[in-house]
């Protein structure tokens, strides 16, 4: 063999490992089938379960997953409580009052009595959210797997990047497209309000003070703002909760799209797709309002989107044994 071919031939050997390498730090939906084959039963019997005495299980569990994914990307760092070093995303204003961290624990509990510190705690988000929206009846996918939990939290990070339920669509957009989704991932992620529920709190200002005018938010239909103001009256408690989807509150469907067309959104970031003039999103939400079959299509490209932005694999991270702390 010549010099040069010996090379070349070293050159492919090397190619061909550094590609394998790759291949595995690469989120797949068959990660964990030599090292937990069970990892979907699991989270599905689990999830089930929890959705028999909380019927809000799945719209939790996707709020989280989003929530989380919008910091510093896929990496569980919403799931970490306060501990040295780490100032927990719990506490900061977006997360406030959010549930779903004891399904998570349960999911881990089960995870880890059959197979111990092989599944992450975010690929158990992933997960769970979409198993979730398969039990409120919405579309199946195939969840890319392999994230690992992250070291630390950013609690500054969820306060800036994640929207809160008063944002305009003009600060919304760019929340979006800094993370790489565009407005079909705005509008379609925004149908997971199609289950769920919302505090009194999160949208009282459309209800008596919108913007500081004093009177409601006029994009708000009158005979669902009387029902609203009954709910939620001005300086009654604001931890009451209200549907999300006035329509079908516990079903994954595209009625969400017809109440935003009716103008009976629940929250200003709901309202502000179909109400804010000249809007692209306009068109996206009857589109869905018409066509369940396309919002669904495009939901599952979305949320695969989402998982995959930024996500911890390879040697990065950790899986964590307790969801609520490093190891």
């Amino acid at each position: 063999m010549s010099f040069l071919r010996f090379i070349v031939a070293i050159f492919f050997l090397v190619s061909i490992n550094f590609g394998v390498s790759n291949a595995h730090y690469k989120l797949n939906p068959t990660f964990y089938d030599c090292t937990c084959p069970n990892v979907i039963n699991i989270v599905r019997d689990v999830m089930e379960q929890i959705q028999r005495r909380d019927v809000r299980a799945g719209a939790k569990i996707i709020r989280l997953h989003f929530h989380d994914c919008f910091v510093n990307g896929c990496d569980g760092s919403i799931l970490l409580d306060n501990a040295t070093g780490i100032i927990s995303e719990k506490d900061a204003n977006p997360n406030v009052g959010a549930g779903g961290f004891a399904i998570v624990d349960e999911i881990k509990t089960a995870l880890e009595n059959e197979c111990p510190g092989v599944v992450s705690c975010v690929d158990i988000l992933a997960l769970a959210s979409e198993i979730g929206v398969i039990l409120a009846g919405g579309p199946s996918w195939q969840v890319p797997l392999g994230r690992r939990d992250s070291l630390t939290a950013n609690k500054s990070g969820a306060n800036s990047d994640i929207p809160s339920p008063t944002e305009t669509l003009a600060v919304m957009i760019p929340q979006f497209t800094r993370k790489g989704m565009d407005l079909t991932d705005l509008v379609a992620l925004s149908g997971a309000h199609t289950f769920g529920r919302a505090r009194c709190r999160t949208f009282n200002q459309r209800l008596f003070n919108f913007s500081g005018s004093g009177r409601p938010d006029p994009t708000i239909d009158s005979n669902y703002l009387k029902t609203l103001q009954r709910l939620c009256p001005q300086g009654g408690n604001g931890g009451t909760f209200a549907n999300l989807d006035k329509s079908t509150p516990d079903e994954f469907d595209n009625y969400y799209f017809t109440n935003l067309k009716n103008h009976q959104g629940l929250l200003q970031t709901d309202q502000e797709l179909f109400s804010t003039s000249g809007s692209s999103t306009i068109s996206i939400v009857t589109n869905y309002a018409n066509n369940q079959h396309k919002f669904f299509d495009d939901f599952v490209c979305s949320m695969i989107k989402l998982g995959n932005i930024s996500p911890l694999t390879g040697t990065n991270g950790e899986i964590r044994k307790d969801c609520k702390r490093i190891n």
